[in-house]
């Protein structure tokens, strides 16, 4: 069964976590690959959390459309896992998501594996890769606006965590979407807990930022 943006985070919370976690969702991704229709290439397990719920969010099924979004623990391991699928050949479509300043490597890992040679963003698109700018939480607040972001953090119990986090010297009077931004960072597990819960909420107000739009009607 393809892991679901629930399950991975469920993972991600459970006794393994950090690279642990990651090794086991790609090692569970690449199992299924031999008998997939499309294989997604993303950064990590939050992008990967984010395109199955929100997948999940448009009423498909991705297990049954036999396409599996491998997390590559990183863009500078975007060459490699296009080599390892090379042999899958033409009959295998290939996507990906990459952050913005991970661009190049993208472009450079899809030269080299001989997918392409894009020159440009739109170059990139028309092979299936997308681009997040800045990065997947950055499109996602974006997406939501700052109010809705608060709003959800209110009903997961976080808003008080996040006012102290806004209060801190470092991050008192910084713009809105900067201090959500860092907060979201902060820690892994609530990265990879509102990678689902703000992408649920982005499709149930259809807001779903474009790579990721793009990037799944692509597939």
């Amino acid at each position: 069964m393809t892991t679901t943006g629930r399950d991975a985070s469920t993972a991600i919370d459970g006794r393994l976590g950090g690279n642990a976690a990651s090794i086991r969702a790609t090692a569970q991704a690449l199992a299924k690959v031999g008998s997939a229709r499309a294989v997604v290439l993303v950064e990590g397990i939050s992008d990967q959390i984010a395109l199955e719920t929100a997948a999940t969010g448009r009423g498909r099924d991705l297990e049954a459309e036999r396409v599996v979004i491998v997390p590559i623990g990183g863009a500078h391991a975007i060459g490699h896992f296009l080599t390892t699928l090379a042999p899958l050949g033409s009959r295998v479509r290939l996507a990906g998501l990459c952050d913005v300043r991970e661009e190049e490597v993208f472009r450079r890992g899809l030269h080299m594996g001989r997918v392409g040679s894009p020159r440009t963003r739109a170059e990139m698109e028309h092979l299936g890769f997308h681009v997040c700018v800045k990065d997947l939480e950055d499109e996602l607040i974006r997406a939501l606006g700052t109010a809705q972001v608060e709003e959800l953090f209110d009903a997961q119990g976080d808003l008080r965590s996040f006012r102290s986090f806004q209060s801190q010297p470092a991050w008192r009077g910084r713009q809105p979407e900067a201090q959500l931004w860092r907060f979201l960072r902060s820690s892994s597990r609530r990265n990879l807990r509102y990678a689902r819960l703000l992408v649920e909420a982005a499709v149930d107000r259809d807001t779903l930022p474009r790579p990721l739009d793009a990037l799944l009607a692509g597939v």
